[in-house]
C-alpha cells in the first residue's frame, strides 16, 4: 500500500492524506481520523524519506558505538536496549543508524553526523563518571538523551537510568539480614557511572551495619562470564572466603556459579549469589522461580522509554530537560540462604 492507492481509496488528493497522517493544522479533524482510520485498515506506512523531505528531517536516529574491547557497550545487553528502541522508532516512523567510531574520537563522529544531517538525534549509552560528551553534543545544540547518567557533567541533559545505587543498598541490606558479613562485589568497570553508583550503594550499606569494608572482596573489570568464573574461584581461595557475592550482570553471575560447582559448593547453602538481571530475551533468570536472587529492571524497556523521549526532544526542542529514574525490584530466588556457619 503506498499513498497513491491509499488517496485513491479515500477519494482525496495525495497532498490532503499526507498532510493529514502528518498532523498539518489546516486539515479538519473529521477528515484527519478518517484518513488514519484508513492507513491503519489497510496496513499503511508512510515513507520515512518522503517524510524527512516534507519536514526538513532525516527521520533517522543515530547510535555511536566506540570500536574499543574495553567498554561496557561490547556487552549483548546492547542488543536488548536496541531492540526496545527499534520498537519505539518504528512506531514513530523513524528508522536508526549505527556508526564506529574510535574512544578518542567519539565526539568528533557526533559532530559529524549532525554536519552532514544524517541524524536528528543520537541515544548516547554507556556514560562514564567524567563523560565528555555530554557537554560537547550540549555545545552542539544536538538532541540527544543519556542512557544513564554521568556523575561529573556539570550541564542539564536528558536522561534514563535505573536507581543503581538504591538497588545495591538494598541487596547488600538484604545480605546482611541473612546474616552475610563476608559479602563480596564483583562490580563492572568503576569509571562507568552505573557501576560507581553500585559500589557506593554496597559500602552504604555495609557502613550503616557497622561492617568494615574487605578491599580484597571489591573486583571490577568488563562483566563476562569468564570474570565472573575467575574472581569467584580467587575469592573462594581466600583464607577468609566470601560467603555471599554480589555480581553486577547476571552474566558474570553465571560465571560465578559455574565456579562454585567445580567446587562442590551449591549457591543459597554454601555461598548466596544476588545479581543484576537485565531480564535479557537470550537469558532468562529462571521461569517460574528465579534462578539468582537479583535486583531486576528490564534494559529492553529502557530502550522504548529512551527512545520515546528523545523522539519528544526532537520535536520540542526548546523544552526543559527530562530524566526518569527507574526503580529496579528486588527478586528472590533460590541463590541466596542464610549465611554459613563457619568452625
Amino acid at each position: 500500500m503506498n499513498l497513491k492507492k491509499l488517496s485513491e481509496i479515500l477519494g482525496l488528493s495525495q497532498t490532503t492524506v499526507s498532510r493529514a497522517l502528518n498532523g498539518y493544522p489546516e486539515v479538519n479533524e473529521e477528515t484527519r481520523i478518517r484518513v488514519q482510520a484508513a492507513a491503519t485498515k489497510h496496513g499503511y506506512r508512510p515513507n520515512s524519506r518522503a517524510k524527512g523531505l516534507a519536514t526538513g528531517r532525516s527521520m533517522v536516529i543515530g547510535h555511536v558505538i566506540p570500536f574499543s574491547s574495553q567498554h561496557e557497550m561490547v556487552n549483548p545487553i546492547f542488543g536488548d536496549f536496541v531492540a526496545g528502541a527499534a520498537r519505539t522508532y518504528a512506531q514513530n516512523n523513524y528508522d536508526m543508524m549505527f556508526t564506529h567510531a574510535p574512544d578518542t574520537s567519539v565526539e568528533d563522529s557526533y559532530r559529524s553526523l549532525f554536519n552532514r544531517g544524517v541524524v536528528d538525534g543520537v541515544v548516547l549509552q554507556g556514560p562514564k563518571v567524567n563523560e565528555p560528551r555530554i557537554s560537547a553534543l550540549s555545545q552542539m545544540g544536538v538532541p540527544f538523551i543519556v542512557h544513564g547518567r554521568s556523575t561529573g557533567a556539570d550541564v542539564p541533559y536528558d536522561w534514563i537510568d535505573v536507581n543503581n545505587q538504591r538497588s545495591f543498598e538494598r541487596a547488600t541490606q538484604f545480605l546482611i539480614d541473612l546474616g552475610h558479613r563476608r559479602i563480596a562485589l564483583i562490580n563492572g568497570l568503576e569509571e562507568m557511572d552505573f557501576a560507581q553508583r553500585r559500589r557506593n550503594g554496597y559500602v552504604s550499606a555495609l557502613k550503616h551495619s557497622g561492617i568494615e569494608i574487605a578491599p580484597e572482596l571489591l573486583r571490577s573489570a568488563e562483566m563476562t562470564e569468564i570474570y565472573g568464573h575467575q574472581t569467584a574461584c580467587d575469592m573462594l581461595d581466600l583464607g577468609d572466603p566470601p560467603t555471599a557475592i554480589l555480581a553486577s550482570s547476571i552474566i558474570s553471575a553465571v560465571g560465578v556459579r559455574r565456579a562454585l560447582e567445580n567446587r562442590g559448593l551449591k549457591m543459597g547453602r554454601d555461598i548466596s549469589v544476588i545479581a543484576h538481571d537485565d531480564e535479557l530475551s537470550y537469558m532468562r533468570n529462571g521461569i517460574d522461580v528465579p534462578i539468582f536472587t537479583a535486583t531486576r529492571s528490564s534494559v529492553r524497556h529502557a530502550g522504548e522509554l529512551a527512545a520515546e523521549m528523545l523522539i519528544g526532544r526532537i520535536n520540542a526542542p526548546n523544552d526543559p530537560p527530562k530524566t526518569r529514574l527507574l526503580e529496579a525490584e528486588l527478586v528472590v530466588g533460590s541463590s541466596t540462604g542464610p549465611a554459613p556457619q563457619r568452625m
